[in-house]
Formats: C-alpha cells, structure tokens, sequence
C-alpha cells in the first residue's frame, strides 16, 4: 500500500526544506531585501540585504552582497558589506573582499583575500534562528496605497 502513503519528499519540517531546496542567484540578477533559506545557496548576482541560510552559502567571483551573512558555512569569492557569522567554516578565496566583522569557528584565508574590519572565533554563533515571513497583505501593510472599492472621484476628494 506504498502506493497510497505518504511519499518520501512530503516530509514534514525544516528537514523536508533543507534536503530538497537549492537555490541559485546568477550573474546579472539584483535583489533587494532579506532572504531567508534553509537550504545551500550559490548567488553570483547581487543582494541588498541580509541573508540567513541554515546551510552552505557559496557567494561566486561576480557577487554582492551589501548587508549582513548568517549561515551554517560559507565560502566567499565575491564581496560582501556587512557582518559575517558562520557557524562552522568560514572561507575566503583568492578574489574576496569582505568590508565588515567577522564571527565564525574556522577561518581559511587564502592568499589574496582581503579583508577589513574585526574577527571574533571566541563565541561562535551556535544556532541559526530563522523569522517567521509573513505575507503583506492590503490590510496589514501600512504603505498600501490601494484605494479599492472607490470611483475615480471617490479617491481624489
């Protein structure tokens, strides 16, 4: 009765997220705000905004990130404006360029890198925390311009 249960990607929980979730940002891609995933990541585009990953950030040769780095291990190639706490492994490539503060339990530094601001392997972060997103909608969002259910004339007087 395999056939009928439950299917083996329909797990429940953060599990479920991380173990079948990869996001990839290209090259050329631009985003503003911050993302939260729990699944790997690769961005060779460019964000404005914090990321949080309960897994690997990869940040390629082309990439920006202008805001804040929390993850479980990262690798940076590209260059980053902001404060960086990894959990576990932090490495900087040849071609990295980090403006900011680091926190993290390891750290590789590779010939080339640069890198300004403090570093602090004292007291790693130990846990990921992710916010609970909640969608905007026209009630809850104060910026909402929407004059729904309003004439033309309604909305100028």
């Amino acid at each position: 009765m395999a056939i009928f249960g439950s299917k083996p990607h329909e797990q429940q929980g953060e599990e479920a997220i991380s173990s079948n979730s990869q996001t990839l940002i290209g090259k050329g891609a631009f985003l503003m705000g911050d993302m939260q995933i729990y699944g790997p990541l690769r961005l060779d585009g460019e964000i404005s905004g914090s990321i949080t990953s309960k897994s690997r950030v990869v940040l390629g040769d082309s990439a920006k990130l202008k805001g804040n780095l929390l993850a479980q291990s990262a690798e940076i190639s590209g260059e980053i404006e902001g404060k960086v706490e990894i959990v576990e492994t932090l490495t900087l490539k040849p071609t990295a360029n980090i403006k900011g503060d680091i926190a993290c339990n390891k750290l590789v530094i590779e010939p080339g890198a640069t890198f300004n601001g403090s570093c602090d392997m004292s007291q790693p972060t130990k846990e990921i925390r992710m916010d609970k997103f909640q969608a905007a909608s026209p009630k809850n969002n104060p910026q909402n311009t929407s004059h729904e259910g309003k004439t033309a004339s309604q909305n100028a007087s």
